[in-house]
Parts: structure tokens; C-alpha cells; sequence
């Protein structure tokens, strides 16, 4: 079963990483991923807002879809909300799996799933005023693949 955290609080990716590999029992491969603000130019944060219950709705439904698709034996995702400055950690996929390919896999679908559909949405903020993060059409191009 799916493990779906989301949460304003920073997490440790290296014990997060440790803990969900001690729990991938008959595992023969986990792959994890991390994604990080990005030092952008002129950026000073970023705010993300979520509606509570429907955002881990959709993320467990998306990762039960993984979990089918590649016969997982372990998911992991933890998605930070809230104001979260360049550097720090936004988001980790964790997958395990009976061969590599099928972990990957998985985990690269979650990945494009939490970066075009997951129900988030992200305000950029610069000295010189705020934009939202518009949908890009290559993170549904992306999506698409699968």
C-alpha cells in the first residue's frame, strides 16, 4: 500500500530513503527522486497551496495506478506545501519494485503525474512581484507516454 504524505514540514530525503528501502521487503530495486526549488534568477520563493483531502485523494489514486501497472511491492510520495525557498525540497517519489525497469518506470510516471496533474498550485515570487506556474506542454507531452 501507497504511502502519501503531504506536508508544509522539510523532510530528510537520505532517512526518508533509508526507511522506505528497510520496509521494500522482497525488493530487488528502489528508485527514489527528490525534487528542489530551483535557484531561478530573482527568485526568492516559492508558495504552493493545495485543497487537504482532495490532493491526497488524487495521490493515492495515482500512485494505486502505479502500484497495478508495475506490480510495485512499495510507494512513497511526500509533496511539501506551503512558502519554500530555493534549495529546498518540494517533493519524493519512492518506488520498489521486483526489477529495476518496473521501479524506474513507476517512479518516472508518478513524477510526470505530480508535475502536470496533481491538484497544486505554485506562485513564484520575485523581488519585483508574483506570477502562478503556468501548465507547460511538454510536462503533458510527457504524461502522454503513458
Amino acid at each position: 500500500m501507497a504511502e502519501i504524505r503531504v506536508q508544509s514540514a522539510p523532510f530528510a530525503y537520505g532517512q526518508e530513503a533509508d526507511l522506505f528501502a528497510e520496509g521494500a521487503e522482497g525488493a530487488g530495486a528502489i528508485v527514489t527522486f527528490a525534487g528542489i526549488v530551483r535557484p531561478d534568477h530573482g527568485l526568492s520563493a516559492m508558495e504552493i497551496e493545495h485543497y487537504p483531502g482532495m490532493t491526497e485523494r488524487a495521490l493515492s489514486a495515482i500512485a494505486e495506478d502505479a502500484e497495478a501497472r508495475w506490480q510495485l511491492s512499495g510507494v512513497l510520495v511526500i509533496h511539501r506545501f506551503g512558502r519554500l525557498a530555493p534549495g529546498e525540497r518540494i517533493m519524493m517519489v519512492a518506488t520498489a519494485a521486483a526489477h529495476r525497469r518496473a521501479a524506474f518506470e513507476a517512479a518516472d510516471f508518478l513524477m510526470d503525474y505530480l508535475k502536470s496533474r496533481a491538484p497544486f498550485w505554485k506562485k513564484e515570487l520575485r523581488q519585483d512581484g508574483a506570477d502562478w506556474v503556468a501548465a507547460k506542454a511538454s510536462d503533458e507531452d510527457a504524461l502522454s507516454r503513458w
